[in-house]
């Protein structure tokens, strides 16, 4: 029998020791994702996971943290304007790249560096 793959479970992110807390502030009470909690057997490790529709986000501590700059997830999002002027009423630094055609975008840094595009289809 073939494999076949079926999507997207999760997407993980770095974040530096200690961050947990500044996680929970962007993911959860800024973009209303829902924390979920982790298997019993990865608590030791830090960090912390949200829900995201149906897949899951997943903020995982790294000692050596650098966040990336170039890779990164990108979150369909409906009122894509509203999410955008909510950001930046939240003093974070909104950057835009060249259109897709269909698709309304635009990228942030999440508390930790990491890249982040949030789009809307058309």
């Amino acid at each position: 029998m073939k494999p076949t793959l079926k999507g997207i479970d999760h997407i993980q992110l770095a974040a530096p020791p200690g961050s947990e807390e500044k996680a929970r502030a962007f993911y959860g009470k800024l973009l209303g994702m829902q924390e979920i909690e982790k298997p019993e057997n990865l608590k030791g490790r830090g960090g912390c996971w949200f829900r995201c529709g149906n897949q899951e986000v997943h903020i995982g501590i790294q000692s050596d943290f650098m966040p990336a700059k170039k890779a990164h997830p990108g979150f369909m999002v409906d009122h894509l304007m509203a999410l955008r002027s909510q950001l930046k009423d939240a003093s974070y630094l909104i950057s835009e790249e060249s259109p897709i055609e269909g698709r309304a975008r635009f990228f942030v840094s999440d508390p930790f560096g990491n890249r982040i595009e949030f789009l809307e289809y058309e």
